[in-house]
């Protein structure tokens, strides 16, 4: 049995637990987290800022549907949005579909719906006598919202995307349910091989998660004080 702590286990395999097999093998630990992260959180920012306006269209129809499609995606489980990807797609697609992507598609529709509410709230604290100004000009609706509303808003946002950001790096732990080596996923299959090291392997990749989730929320607290001051 063991006694006390002992974490060789950690110093001979940190090299998988960065990068996985790569390069002579899949991408895999904390690297690819943080590409499941980044990847996923660019197509959020898409996808919530289409479904942000849409939830602000004077046109009742684009109006109702942003809800419907907001109140289905939030209605549901990350986990089963995950499995619903990962066993839809490849149905969808008519072939096999690799898991990072599915992954990353689930993470992207889920996100899309809660950004979408950043956007909504970013645009809507905008005066309304900014789009009105713009109007008189001779803009078009439009107009006026890409070249006036939406460049004041995003500034506004910017905080929230990072925190969001840091909550889809914690998502990405989810992903080891489907078979994708991230973190948390190498992390299990170094215990199960080790058997007698869990402590100081979870320990090791609760600290990981805490000094880039931390890192990154300190960004936000930076970004949060600097545009407050410039405004």
């Amino acid at each position: 049995m063991q006694t006390g702590f002992d974490f060789t286990v950690i110093w001979t395999n940190i090299t998988y637990f960065f990068i996985g097999r790569f390069p002579h093998g899949a991408l895999g630990g904390i690297a690819l987290t943080l590409y499941l992260a980044v990847v996923s959180c660019i197509l959020s920012f898409i996808g919530g800022l289409f479904l942000g306006l849409m939830g602000i269209s004077h046109n009742k129809p684009i109006r109702y549907l942003s809800t419907v499609i907001l109140n289905i995606i939030r209605g549901m489980p990350l986990l089963m949005v995950i499995f619903w990807m990962y066993f839809l797609l490849p149905a969808l697609m008519g072939g096999n579909i690799n898991e990072s992507w599915t992954v990353i598609m689930a993470l992207t529709l889920f996100t899309s719906a809660y950004m979408s509410q950043i956007v909504k709230a970013g645009v809507e604290g905008i005066p309304r006598g900014q789009t009105e100004a713009a109007l008189s000009t001779g803009l078009r609706p439009w107009q006026a919202m890409i070249y006036i509303v939406l460049p004041q808003g995003l500034r506004n946002m910017i905080p929230s995307f990072v925190n969001q950001f840091v909550s889809m790096i914690k998502d990405t732990s989810l992903a080891f349910i489907v078979g994708v080596s991230e973190l948390t996923h190498v992390a299990t299959q170094i215990n199960n091989r080790t058997i007698i090291y869990p402590t100081e392997i979870f320990f090791f990749i609760a600290v990981i998660y805490f000094i880039i989730c931390y890192a990154f929320t300190s960004l936000s607290r930076w970004l949060e004080k600097r545009l407050a001051w410039k405004r």
